[in-house]
């Protein structure tokens, strides 16, 4: 993985955007995510992205989210927020879905907690805003949401927080 750098001090040469990306044997670019979204998980790091994509994997959900929180022990927890696919045993589906991420990462990024939402907040270009669920979350003020095409997700998430 080469990474491209604004900072030219840094890496000469190279423009570094601040998403991890990979290019395949064919030309093919894959972004998988913001380098600076960084989750620290008993000393082990990985992006949501992975996370994301183990989720995504199981084929129960329609859209995921992970997020880092405070633990007292690892120092960072995962939570997942996921769109499940219609028709599906939430409670089953809680357990295969943590299953995966600790059959592909190992057992301390198994997740603290696996909460089911109608939709995740985003803005008018689709983008997820993960800032908005990690504050929701934590109990704190998301900031500005004047962006978000579905401003009610942000109360199903702070509902899904509660149950």
């Amino acid at each position: 993985m080469r990474l491209i750098s604004p900072d030219r001090s840094r890496l000469p040469n190279l423009w570094v955007h601040g998403d991890f990306a990979s290019r395949d044997a064919d030309g093919m670019w894959y972004v998988h995510g913001r380098s600076d979204d960084t989750l620290k998980i008993a000393g082990k790091r990985t992006g949501p992205a992975e996370i994301e994509a183990l989720l995504m994997g199981t084929g129960l959900l329609l859209d995921a989210m992970a997020i880092g929180v405070p633990d007292p022990v690892k120092g960072t927890a995962v939570v997942c927020v996921c769109v499940p696919r219609e028709g599906i045993d939430r409670d089953a589906a809680a357990k295969a879905l943590s299953a995966a991420v600790v059959s592909g990462l190992g057992g301390a990024f198994k997740p603290a907690d696996v909460v089911f939402v109608a939709d995740l907040p985003r803005t008018r270009n689709m983008k997820a805003m993960r800032r908005v669920v990690r504050a929701v979350w934590l109990g704190e003020e998301p900031g500005d949401l004047s962006t978000l095409v579905n401003p009610e997700s942000v109360h199903a998430i702070r509902a899904a927080r509660r149950s």
